[in-house]
């Protein structure tokens, strides 16, 4: 009798060997959850200690949340320390490029400008401010010569006396070398039918042609920073409308062309 009582009093355990993988289980979902929260704004210095850490982990290398594999949380003061660090200040090859861009950019507004205020009293001894203009812009200096200063009507030929006209702006043009120059012819919008002009396009581009060829004269120009073209009635600067407006569109432009312009030197 006695045995049998102590056979009923003993109790049976439950084999909870399971716990030990669910619990190695549960660990590595929450390491799963934790790194994809943490990887919503990763670097790849956070990358590379994610995999470490969880190469470590499936591995069954040192624990995944020791202390070396921690993934940092953004904080706005050590964001700012890191970009801090990876700004370099600027090298001093680029500082030197910056002051010399600077310093001919100076040069270029300076010759420029003088040459705009020689041109300008030219002008005004020669009383032909009726005749000539000029207008220095953020692309180019521009000398703007009406057509009856410097042909008959109908001709591209240059008035004999209008010759030191282009002999003047050419010994001016000389001083400042180095820039490029356009001489653009215009007319108005008055078709034209003779022989040796079939359309205003000819006679626009006969008529910046022969001027250049005047200011080519002087010997030390270099042509080939010198072009031609002619934009025929194509780009007038007023309305053809009227007597006035057309007189004023039938014009020969020198355009003295920056090498800097001011857009490019503030973007750089």
């Amino acid at each position: 009798m006695s045995k049998k009582k102590k056979h009923e009093d003993h109790e049976e355990h439950v084999d909870e060997s399971w716990l030990i993988p669910y619990a190695d289980l549960l660990t590595l979902l929450l390491a799963l959850f934790i790194i994809l929260f943490a990887s919503s704004e990763l670097d790849s210095k956070k990358y590379d200690s994610i995999m470490r850490s969880l190469n470590t982990a499936f591995t069954g290398g040192e624990a995944p949340f020791s202390m070396s594999n921690l993934i940092p949380i953004d904080d706005p003061a050590n964001s700012a320390k890191t970009n801090n660090k990876d700004q370099s200040p600027p090298s001093k090859v680029e500082s030197k490029t910056d002051s010399q861009l600077a310093a001919k950019l100076q040069k270029e507004e300076k010759d420029l400008e003088e040459l705009k205020k020689s041109m300008d009293a030219f002008i005004k001894d020669n009383s032909m401010s009726e005749q000539l203009t000029t207008k220095l812009d953020s692309e180019k200096l521009t000398i703007t010569i009406s057509d009856r200063a410097l042909f008959d009507s109908g001709s591209a030929t240059i008035k004999q006396d209008s010759q030191n006209l282009a002999l003047s702006m050419s010994n001016l043009l000389a001083s400042y070398p180095g820039y490029q120059v356009e001489v653009a012819g215009h007319t108005d919008n008055i078709p034209i039918h003779r022989a040796d002009f079939e359309t205003n396009w000819d006679l626009s581009s006969k008529r910046a042609v022969n001027f250049m060829k005047i200011l080519l004269n002087n010997g030390k120009i270099d042509p080939a920073s010198y072009s031609s073209v002619g934009y025929g009635e194509y780009r007038p600067i007023t309305t053809n409308d009227t007597t006035e407006g057309r007189a004023k569109n039938r014009r020969v432009e020198v355009s003295i062309l920056r090498n800097i312009k001011a857009t490019d030197a503030i973007a750089k």
